[in-house]
């Protein structure tokens, strides 16, 4: 009997041991990276035996549970999760071990939610998105014919916060977001500029943009990523008619988003250069880095409610040159064979009270850029 219950046991720890892999997870930079977002694919994960990927539990060496999300980033027909997504901090150098294991269900609380989107079609088609540190908004069909204040625009807009809350829905809900309410507002006009990183075609020596998005759909929504897509309709280009689909993410802890444009040239033929670019603005100070691909800003906010940067952020070696319009300064990028480009930008508000100088945000953006181009390093095994 007692052979059998020791055999019993050695298989449940078995079975146990083979569900269960080992994450490492490694900082090759010698700066300290907070909030790192660690992607671990459904294939990493095959060998947990989890009902599906948000049935996986992430803990860290100690035995304790982090926060986890389960990602759809392909928008299949059952928009079943493909990754699996979880944060930690690193010293400079510093490798971190944790482990991968079935569980119940992903469930979550509204205090663990730090990234949340949505389509506002109660606002004319706004998108809205944020996390704990920033909020953006972009313009749908309906505002380019609202007899109110009609906007043709794909600009990224500005909301500025100074709380980790989510505060977009409640903003939204009360309808005096451009009022200071202690928690930060929009003082930003975007208007038809490119604002905080939106893009356009290069041509002919001058940016040709697209109207409003008609279409969105979120692929994942919080707790640490909130990721969707905006459908162009086709524009002119010089002659050319192109279409654009924008991937925007943002992580939890970031004052950047991540962004991927993919445009389908319909009439005419390529390559394409892209523009990317930062709204002018009086009096503001701007620095340009061919060899990190950045450009920042920093600029007064509107109603003097404080200072903010601006950052964008391109891998170099697709960096053309840096150009000008009348309402912008823009990086100028080549765009792959498959007409895409991937950049950074995003925004930081003194008011907030985390990054309150030009210096301290210029150094933000030059570390954003090496991590870009050096992610945290991960391994997956038993």
């Amino acid at each position: 009997m007692r052979s059998l219950l020791a055999a019993v046991s050695m298989t449940l720890m078995a079975t146990v041991a083979q569900a269960q892999v080992t994450i490492k997870a490694t900082n090759n930079l010698p700066i300290a990276r907070a909030s790192q977002t660690i992607e671990l694919s459904g294939k990493d994960l095959a060998t947990v035996g989890a009902r599906d990927l948000s049935f996986i539990h992430i803990k860290d060496a100690s035995g304790k549970e982090v926060l986890a999300q389960a990602v759809d980033t392909d928008f299949d027909e059952m928009h079943a999760p493909d990754m699996v997504i979880f944060q930690a901090d690193f010293a400079p150098n510093e490798s971190k071990t944790f482990t991968a294991s079935p569980g119940g269900k992903l469930l979550y609380n509204e205090d663990q939610i730090k990234a949340h989107g949505r389509f506002v079609r109660e606002r004319f088609d706004d998108f809205c998105w944020e996390n704990d540190k920033i909020a953006h908004r972009m313009y749908g069909k309906a505002l380019e014919t609202w007899k109110g204040e009609p906007l043709t625009s794909s600009s990224i807009d500005i909301w500025s916060k100074k709380t980790p809350k989510m505060v977009i829905d409640k903003w939204y809900m009360v309808d005096d977001y451009h009022a200071d309410h202690g928690e930060g507002a929009d003082f930003y006009s975007a208007g038809a500029t490119r604002g905080d990183g939106g893009s356009g075609i290069w041509a002919n020596d001058q940016l040709y943009v697209s109207k409003n998005f008609v279409d969105s759909r979120v692929l994942t929504n919080g707790p640490i990523r909130v990721m969707f897509e905006l459908v162009y309709e086709p524009f002119d280009v010089n002659g050319m008619k192109v279409s654009e689909v924008k991937r925007i993410s943002l992580d939890a802890g970031s004052q950047l988003d991540h962004l991927k444009s993919t445009y389908k040239i319909i009439s005419g033929e390529g390559p394409l250069m892209v523009g990317i670019g930062m709204k002018k603005t009086n009096g503001q100070e701007k620095a340009f880095d061919d060899k990190k691909g950045t450009l920042t800003g920093w600029e007064r906010v509107e109603k003097n409610a404080g200072m903010q940067g601006l950052g964008i952020i391109v891998d170099p070696a697709n960096l053309t040159k840096q150009a000008e319009d009348r309402t912008n300064t823009l990086l100028i990028v080549k765009a792959d064979a498959n007409h895409s480009i991937s950049y950074w930008a995003g925004f930081c508000w003194d008011k907030a009270g985390q990054i309150t100088s030009y210096e301290a945000w210029k150094k933000y953006v030059e570390d954003a850029a090496e991590g870009a181009a050096s992610p945290i390093e991960v391994s997956v095994g038993k």
